[in-house]
């Protein structure tokens, strides 16, 4: 069986990653610059282009913080190198996205538009009239604020109108039909 946790990390070439004291991890690549402090208890070694994540014992807190360490320390090299981005789709009829500035403007059928601004280290591309694209290096934050925008008006189940992700199916269910 594989454990996650015992997997090496291979560091690309252009990627700097420091480990600090209290195990704070500051990963630099073409994309950008991440920094994060990880469970004090994992210890994290660089071995040559390659860092290595080692529990001290095997309680079953530890083993579950060694994979979730080295996931995170993944995502953040993944991230600095390709970055991540998460696909929305706008469905309903009169409802539309636009983009004006980091300024990301939703028609969904309230009275009033609803406006939001890009965060910090985040980008929202349109694409078309009805796709939204979330992208940033931080895969926590792509996610969180893609989320968000999904919140303001989720897909309901009779018509499939909302907003959704690219890669989500929505389970329909069948309306009241007249009497005959």
């Amino acid at each position: 069986m594989s454990r996650i946790g015992r997997m090496p990390i291979a560091v690309p070439a252009g990627v700097t990653v420091e480990i600090a004291e209290n195990n704070k991890v500051t990963v630099k690549g073409p994309k950008g610059t991440l920094e994060r402090v990880l469970p004090a208890e994992m210890e994290i070694k660089m071995e040559g282009t390659e860092i290595v994540v080692s529990r001290p014992n095997d309680l079953k807190k530890m083993k579950s913080l060694h994979g979730l360490t080295r996931t995170l320390i993944n995502n953040m090299v993944v991230g600095v190198t390709q970055g991540y981005e998460k696909k929305l789709e706008v469905n309903g009829v009169g409802y539309r996205a636009a983009k004006s500035g980091n300024k990301l403007t939703l028609s969904l059928g309230y009275s009033h538009p609803v406006e939001m601004e890009d965060p910090e280290g985040i980008e929202t591309v349109m694409e078309g009239q009805n796709i939204i694209i979330v992208k940033g290096i931080d895969k926590e934050k792509v996610g969180q604020v893609a989320a968000e925008i999904r919140d303001k008006r989720r897909p309901e189940p009779y018509k499939g109108k909302g907003i959704k992700y690219a890669d989500e199916t929505i389970r329909r269910k069948v309306g009241k039909t007249g009497k005959k």
